[in-house]
Parts: structure tokens; sequence; C-alpha cells
């Protein structure tokens, strides 16, 4: 599998690139498999395919801390990332990977492969919902899915420094909630993972045995996908 650790200059570019290394695995004509990690150095409202910013957002709150809105293309909740929160992004082939066409299978192979990497530095972590990687009961990652005819782009986040307080004055009580999460506010449901970044990368490169360097990638797919659906959303 092909490596990338690749943080671009500004929001949008990084969201426009998972979409463009899934866009270029399709174009290849083979499988063609690819981890890319990454961490924002600004704070970014990130809405699922089909959320509602109205619903999801205190769009007052972040235009007044000047924090863009913008959405991803695969399904899920809004979420806040930034410094401290590690994103990782996985192209995987159905060809190699069959199995995971079935969408309920694909998040429990992903993310248990995940929970078994991570677990030899956080021995109680495990999956709990649909998509969460939990701490104890406190949830450190979300994840979600985008799938294309012949490959899969698979993406979350890994909170290990993040400031959680944020995260309650951007982002309301989420109208679709895990049954696990019990109604807790947001301070009493996250936690950040007692792990370096540094350490997180290795851990995902040997899960996933991501050896291969990536010196390459679409560059003109990302500044065409940036334009044209990943710009700030007009609501900060």
């Amino acid at each position: 599998m092909h490596h990338l650790d690749l943080t671009l200059p500004n929001p949008a570019e990084n969201l426009a690139l998972d979409e463009a290394l899934l866009e270029e695995a399709e174009a290849a004509g083979e499988p063609r498999e690819t981890l890319r990690i990454w961490e924002s150095d600004r704070f970014v409202v990130v809405l699922g395919r089909s959320s509602r910013a109205e619903a999801e957002v205190d769009c007052d709150a972040c235009r007044a801390l000047g924090i863009p809105i913008l959405r991803r293309p695969s399904g899920g909740g809004a979420v806040l990332v930034g410094p401290g929160c590690l994103m990782y992004a996985l192209v995987l082939s159905y060809r190699l990977r069959p199995a995971l066409r079935a969408v309920a299978v694909a998040h429990r192979t992903v993310l248990g492969r995940m929970a078994a990497a991570l677990a030899r530095l956080v021995p109680e972590l495990h999956c709990e919902g649909t998509s969460d990687l939990v701490l104890g009961e406190r949830k450190v990652s979300g994840n979600s899915l985008r799938a294309n005819r012949g490959h899969m782009l698979y993406h979350g986040t890994l909170l290990y420094g993040f400031p959680l307080e944020l995260v309650a004055r951007c982002l309301p009580m989420p109208p679709r909630q895990p049954a696990y999460r019990a109604g807790r506010s947001h301070l009493d449901f996250l936690a950040n993972l007692p792990v370096r970044a540094a350490a997180l990368r290795l851990a995902l490169c040997a899960a996933w045995e991501a050896g291969e360097p990536c010196h390459d990638w679409p560059r003109a797919a990302v500044a065409h996908l940036a334009a044209a659906r990943y710009n700030d959303m007009g609501l900060t």
C-alpha cells in the first residue's frame, strides 16, 4: 500500500485530496491502495454529505471564531477538526477486498484492524456504534466512507490533543446519536488518546502495511475539486 503523509495549505485542498486519491485509483484500471495521514493547522467544521448545517452546527459561533464550514464527500455527521486531531484516509480496492462492499462489513473490518493496531498503545480501545473507536466509554475517533465502483474511501479522525471545549462551542448536540452515547454532552462523551501523533502515525502505517512512500499526488484534480466543491459554504 502507498503511504502519503501530506497536509496541504488550506482546508478545501485537504478535503479535496481525499476524494482526488479515490478518483485517481478508479482511473488507474487496477487496484491502487493508499493510506494518507494529515493534520489541519487550523480549526474547521466538516459536514457529512447529507448533513444540514442549521441542525448540526452553531454557525454564529463559527462565524465569531472565524472557523470555516466545509462538506466532505462521505456520510456521517458534522465534526470539528484541527490541531490535535490526526486525520487519516484509506483508499481500498474492492478487487483485493471484495467483502468490503457490504457497508457494515467495511466498518467492522477497517475499525477492527485500526483498533487492534492502536490497542498496543491503548489497550482499552474498542469499536462502538456504527463507526466509532472508543476509549472506555468515550469516543476518540469518528469515521465515514464513500463507495465507488472499484474502490472505497474510508476516512476518519483520531483525537490526541484536541481542545474538546471548542467542540461544545461549535457543535450543538447532534440530531443522530449512537445508543452508547446515552445523551452525554460533548465534554462527557469525547476524549483524547493518551498517545503522541508520531506514535499514531507509525501505528497506522503498520496496521495497513503502508511502506511504499508516495511522492506524487493528483495536484490538478485537487485544485479542480477544491474550487468546485470544497470552498467555504458561506456560513461563516
